[in-house]
């Protein structure tokens, strides 16, 4: 169990840094495309914290797998958005 625990921690810390410099190139290029990704992957690293806090044999589990159905969501609306402007 302590195994998965850490192994979940490093996949939000690597979605953290992931997001970090999305943002990082979205502040340099103003493209929202770059935020979008960016607040995708900050979203999905809140998942993985949610999935390391909660017990598995806990009912209530699946919901945290909503954020990444947001996260998900979040990343579809970025490209379709950008693809929208290029077709401008």
């Amino acid at each position: 169990m302590l195994t998965r625990q850490f192994l979940w921690g490093t996949l939000a810390m690597a979605h953290l840094v992931a997001a970090l410099l999305l943002a990082n190139f979205w502040r340099v290029s103003r493209d929202r495309l770059f935020l979008y990704f960016a607040f995708a992957f900050a979203t999905m690293a809140l998942n993985w914290i949610g999935v390391a806090l909660i017990v598995p044999a806990q009912e209530p589990r699946h919901y945290v797998y909503l954020i990444r159905l947001f996260a998900f969501l979040l990343l579809i609306i970025g490209i379709v958005e950008k693809n929208r402007r290029q077709g401008r």
